[in-house]
């Protein structure tokens, strides 16, 4: 177990580094891709962020990717699901960090993260120890897809079509454990969400019309939902 602890903090710690570039890349205004790289190739999406938008700067996203992983592995052990989860982690941290700087997730991420969840359970779910359920992360993900099509459906200001596109990898890895972790988990970042919210209310440093990125909440809640599952 502790080879296993090592060798997930590692991964994280390793593929964190690259966070911050790509953070900086990607947190662009709606209706732009993302601005250029200053290396060609991969090499212009790793590393340290260049630019002077702050909120994609600083060294927390390898500490915390690390932290994350670490987590995971104690949680799920040596179980064929680790190794998605260990997968998602650094698309997950740039997600939160891009939506934090421009309130945006990227259809590059979130789409991708979609279908390589679940092909990567299908396997997952081939091989001998696994403890989740295939069929079910994949109504997971269509249901929790669809009650955030809903939501926007229903109050277009309170939510993006970013989240939307999240909603279905949460699902499906939320799903993979049952549905009570998948209510837990949804729960827990609309929790989150609504006491972010009334604490910044509070502290007059935001008000009713202030908008709040959500893929954060969505991402923290679905992380202690696995990790509530995974026992």
């Amino acid at each position: 177990m502790h080879a296993l602890l090592v060798v997930a903090a590692l991964w994280g710690l390793v593929t964190g580094l690259a966070v911050p570039r790509a953070a900086y890349r990607l947190a662009v205004e709606p209706g732009e891709q993302w601005r250029p790289g200053e290396r060609p190739g991969w090499r212009g999406w790793i590393g340290p962020g260049p630019g002077p938008v702050s909120a994609v700067r600083g060294g927390w996203p390898p500490v915390l990717t690390a932290a994350i992983c670490a987590a995971l592995a104690q949680r799920v052990g040596a179980r064929p699901e680790l190794a998605v989860w260990l997968l998602l982690v650094p698309p997950a941290v740039l997600l939160a960090r891009v939506d934090l700087a421009v309130r945006r997730l990227p259809d590059v991420l979130t789409i991708p993260a979609a279908a390589g969840t679940a092909l990567l359970l299908g396997a997952a779910a081939l091989l001998p120890a696994h403890t989740g359920s295939w069929p079910r992360a994949l109504l997971g993900g269509l249901a929790l897809g669809a009650g955030y099509l809903v939501l926007l459906l229903a109050n277009p200001s309170g939510m993006g079509l970013g989240d939307v596109k999240l909603a279905p990898t949460l699902g499906l890895a939320l799903g993979w454990y049952g549905w009570p972790v998948l209510l837990a988990g949804t729960f827990l970042g609309f929790a989150l969400g609504g006491v972010t919210g009334l604490t910044l209310l509070a502290a007059r440093r935001a008000d009713r019309r202030t908008a709040i990125p959500f893929g954060p909440f969505m991402l923290v809640g679905a992380l202690a939902g696995v990790l509530l599952g995974a026992r």
